[in-house]
């Protein structure tokens, strides 16, 4: 496993993605914002400017911002490959001070312009916003650009919220319980944490990828009594997640899931995690 250069090292190694965003690539969001002081929403990154080399992104970069109090704000997204946090103060109208977090940590195809967004987005940046652009400039004169434009249909594996909607059996396909359907989301954070709800109980565990291999730790979950399809939809998934390294594969929006005896669900892309 391969570690980001001049990233801070990460809280946890996880999810080596191919997604987006998910394949390696991103999702969905509210689309950017730019109110009065700093800018929040979901923003897809259309390049990188470095020491006057002009970088165009992967459709799978995004970053997202969330207010928080203050003046402070949370940020996540996708590298183009790799998710990460940040927190962000927004110094001024015009300047804001970004404090790199979690990052994933797969060797991605694109690590030419996962190395120098991470590099970039970081320290104090100077903000140019126009109507549907926000301009990230750092002092020696680099730029990162973001669009608020829908992001791409692609989307990445990590903060991307799951929505389980089909078990297959021996080469089998089948949708989820219709009493159960919605009721399984899950999402792998940046952090190496999974979480989300099995059908009828909420759930926590560790979460870690090797190539294409994604092993959940073990479930910590609520004590609820499941019965019905969210109860016949939970002990599918936690016998599958528990079951050891799983195979996972991203097409589109879509996750699958597979085990080694061939049990697999897939999940659709519900919405990037905020």
């Amino acid at each position: 496993m391969r570690t980001l250069p001049l990233l801070p090292a990460a809280l946890v190694t996880v999810l080596a993605l191919s997604a987006t965003a998910t394949a390696c690539g991103d999702g969905g969001g509210t689309p950017g914002t730019s109110p009065g002081r700093g800018f929040s929403g979901s923003w897809s990154v259309e390049s990188l400017t470095e020491g006057g080399r002009t970088l165009t992104a992967p459709t799978t970069a995004r970053l997202a911002v969330e207010p928080g109090k203050g003046h402070e704000a949370k940020a996540d997204g996708n590298y183009g490959c790799n998710g990460f946090t940040a927190a962000v103060v927004f110094d001024s109208a015009a300047t804001m001070t970004v404090t790199p977090g979690a990052h994933t940590d797969m060797a991605c195809p694109d690590l030419p312009f996962e190395t120098a967004f991470a590099r970039l987005f970081r320290g104090v940046l100077t903000i140019e916003r126009s109507q549907d652009r926000v301009t990230l400039k750092t002092p020696d004169g680099n730029v990162i650009t973001l669009s608020s434009k829908p992001p791409a249909p692609a989307t990445p594996l990590v903060a991307t919220q799951w929505t389980v909607d089909s078990l297959i059996q021996g080469g089998t396909a089948s949708s989820v319980p219709a009493d159960a359907e919605g009721r399984a989301r899950f999402t792998l954070a940046a952090d190496g944490t999974a979480s989300g709800t099995l059908g009828c109980n909420r759930f926590n565990a560790k979460a870690a990828v090797e190539g294409d291999r994604l092993t959940f730790g073990p479930l910590t979950t609520t004590r609820m009594a499941c019965e019905g399809g969210p109860g016949e939809l939970e002990r599918t998934l936690t016998e599958l997640f528990g079951s050891g390294p799983l195979t996972w594969k991203v097409t589109g929006d879509t996750l699958t899931l597979t085990g080694a005896d061939g049990r697999a669900v897939t999940a659709k892309a519900a919405s990037a995690v905020e």
